[in-house]
């Protein structure tokens, strides 16, 4: 009997260790801002950004945009732009995307978040969006700030 027990504690304990990190992934993608820059592709214009952004934090985002420099293959700035993503519901993730006229998707070799053009919440301090940001990319260029 007390060999099933001792059986039976170390399958909840392991049960229980199992599922400590689901819960504090579930945790850490609940907080701030993730921005990812999910791809980029050639448009009649130029190159159409696509971005996925996800609000997180308690209460939604009336305006959040954000200053972005683009840079070519050789380093050098090809172009400085503010993109709006607003309004951005609580826990809501939202695709938006941007034609950039004139880009050649090719020749970009990095998009750098230069700063928060505006983050606007009841509750949040205007460096919130910046402050707790997450930046991912997948296309094969360096992204974040």
């Amino acid at each position: 009997m007390r060999k099933i027990a001792a059986h039976c504690l170390m399958a909840v304990t392991a049960l229980a260790g199992a599922a400590a990190p689901v819960s504090g992934l579930a945790e850490d993608k609940a907080t701030g801002l993730s921005l990812e820059l999910n791809n980029l592709a050639r448009s009649e214009a130029g190159c159409l950004a696509t971005f996925m952004v996800r609000n997180g934090f308690e209460q939604p985002l009336e305006k959040v945009a954000f200053e972005i420099v683009l840079f070519n293959a050789q380093g050098l700035v090809d172009r400085l732009m503010v993109l709006d993503f607003s309004p951005l519901s609580t826990g809501k993730t939202r695709v938006r995307q941007f034609d950039l006229a004139g880009a050649d998707c090719a020749d970009i070799s990095r998009v750098l978040i230069n700063d928060a053009a505006a983050c606007d919440a009841k509750a949040l301090p205007a460096t919130a969006c910046l402050d707790n940001l997450k930046t991912t990319a997948r296309p094969e260029v360096e992204f974040g700030s």
